[in-house]
């Protein structure tokens, strides 16, 4: 009994790890993967994350800065002379070689005015924190793009593999029917020829197409930053000719909805934003700065009767204090980095406009993408049941030894070509669909 437990209990482990080691990932997998493990993605958020730093800095500007100091010295005489004193009718001589004095402070400066330049500063770093948080999102979209076109790649060269393999067991059947044909005599030996070379050269295609899927897999596992050496299979959905000609989003409506939630153009809104902080703040070069500084410090040195806590009573002393600074000349640096800031933002507002024209230009090329790709596959669909026919019937009359061997490869050739324009048009109208909807703030679904 206890042996037929183990055996039972070892059989479902050795099954659940086949399972484990034949995992198939699907899209969603590959993007909450990436989104989770991508270093690139890992280091814009540790970016982000000292940004925020920046700005609780800035804030703490505006409060006052409060610091202790202490001197302590001491000092040596060796050639010192007597010092002779009378006190109260006696006489005493002393001699200090050595001597020593200390000196403690508390000391307070607040600025209270600068034309507003802390305050600036806390809102231009707030925008510098959203800006890497944009960051953040924008290397997201990016990853998910490439993953989204990497995935659609290896669906692709999946079924051409599969294409390629059903080619090879129509040349394989054509050619042991040959084989059979030039064993009879009703078949020249040289068409048989043909037909193994032909057979060869469909193994050989195969070949290609496998290694570009190999290739394609190891492109998403580093994207992925997986680097194991297991196997690595990703999810075939069926994907319906339905799914193909859905309806396709309105170009402009998508264009508008990216104008608000692409992460790139929100960007370059705060830098523009963040410009018009920098102006201010250069300005602020002209205004006075107004600062109150506050200290209480005291002291303590030998050779004194009192002791050491009496001599730090006796010599406490506080202070407080006004400081207005004017400027009066400063080389032009005021006036310097008030020209800069307003190159900065016309730099910006330029960008804005170069991000727009770019965020424009992708949607229209996905847009014409899909749509062509959707007509080409309605006739790239019945191209492939043509040929499908006449290489059918091709194939019947080559057996009966009515067509001979360039019509037959012609046939096939034709309805390989077909085969593969059905895919790519197929593929690509899924992949440009896809994006777009991303673009309209969607997430990414095939």
């Amino acid at each position: 009994m206890n042996r037929k437990f183990l055996l039972t209990a070892l059989s479902l482990l050795l099954i659940g790890g086949m399972a484990q080691a034949q995992k198939s990932w699907t899209l969603q997998e590959c993007l909450d993967y990436a989104l989770a493990n991508n270093i690139q993605l890992q280091q814009k958020r540790i970016t982000a994350a000292s940004n925020h730093e920046d700005v609780l800095q800035s804030r703490s500007a505006l409060f006052p800065s409060v610091s202790f100091s202490t001197n302590q010295n001491a000092s040596w005489r060796p050639f010192a002379e007597t010092t002779i004193n009378l006190t109260n009718g006696s006489m005493t001589t002393s001699q200090n070689d050595v001597s020593y004095n200390g000196s403690y402070g508390i000391n307070a400066n607040w600025t209270v005015w600068n034309g507003n330049r802390n305050t600036n500063a806390i809102k231009q770093n707030k925008l510098s924190e959203q800006m890497a948080q944009l960051d953040v999102e924008q290397q997201a979209n990016t990853i998910q793009e490439q993953i989204a076109q990497l995935y659609v790649q290896i669906l692709y060269e999946t079924e051409a593999v599969r294409v390629c393999e059903e080619i090879i067991k129509a040349s394989e059947l054509q050619r042991d029917r040959a084989q059979t044909m030039v064993d009879v005599g009703s078949l020249a030996r040289v068409d048989l020829v043909q037909l193994e070379a032909q057979v060869s050269q469909d193994r050989y295609s195969l070949a290609q197409a496998q290694s570009q899927l190999a290739n394609y897999k190891l492109q998403l596992k580093q994207l992925l930053e997986i680097h194991d050496d297991e196997p690595f299979e990703v999810a075939v959905p069926d994907v319906l000719d339905e799914k193909v000609l859905s309806l396709i989003p309105d170009e402009q409506a998508v264009y508008n909805a990216a104008l608000e939630n692409r992460p790139e153009i929100q960007s370059s809104r705060l830098s523009i934003e963040s410009s018009e902080l920098a102006i201010s703040s250069a300005r602020a070069g002209y205004m006075p700065t107004v600062s109150l500084n506050a200290g209480i410090g005291t002291s303590n040195s030998s050779g004194q009767k009192t002791d050491f806590f009496e001599q730090v009573k006796t010599n406490m002393s506080n202070s407080i204090g006004v400081t207005v600074s004017v400027p009066l000349f400063d080389n032009l640096q005021a006036r310097t980095n008030i020209r800069k800031a307003k190159y900065s933002l016309h730099s910006n507002e330029l960008a804005l406009q170069e991000q727009q024209k770019k965020l424009y230009s992708t949607v229209e090329q996905y847009w014409l993408n899909a749509t062509t790709s959707q007509q080409q596959f309605i006739y790239a669909r019945a191209n492939v049941k043509s040929m499908q026919e006449s290489y059918d019937l091709v194939s019947e009359q080559f057996n009966l030894g009515l067509k001979n061997i360039v019509e037959l490869t012609t046939g096939k050739n034709n309805l390989l070509q077909a085969q593969q324009q059905l895919l790519q048009t197929k593929y690509t109208a899924l992949l440009n669909e896809a994006l777009l909807n991303f673009y309209a703030g969607e997430s990414i679904q095939l």
